[in-house]
């Protein structure tokens, strides 16, 4: 099974400068789980601590927003996750 993971351009220094990687999981969060195998440098921009996000990063499952709680959420063959952080400002 393929996922595509889209990486935003200011994480990809972390992912060998690529934009789309693909992976397999059977959840979002093992396909999370997947590009951080292939790519550990990108955990510490990602990950409070295993397996805990970072509160401005999202995750999205074919355009859906997938909370913290739903990466669980099955994926199959040829979904697409994305990787946004949530910027604040004033």
């Amino acid at each position: 099974m393929s996922v595509k993971i889209n990486i935003p351009s200011y994480l990809q220094p972390y992912a060998s400068e690529q934009e789309v990687v693909e992976v397999s999981g059977s959840t979002a969060g093992e396909c999370l789980d997947r590009l951080v195998e292939r790519f550990p440098d990108i955990s510490r921009m990602l990950y409070v601590q295993e397996g805990e996000l970072f509160d401005y990063v999202s995750i999205y499952v074919n355009g859906e927003f997938a909370s913290t709680d739903e990466l669980a959420r099955p994926v199959k063959d040829g979904d697409e996750l994305h990787i946004l952080y949530i910027l604040g400002g004033g």
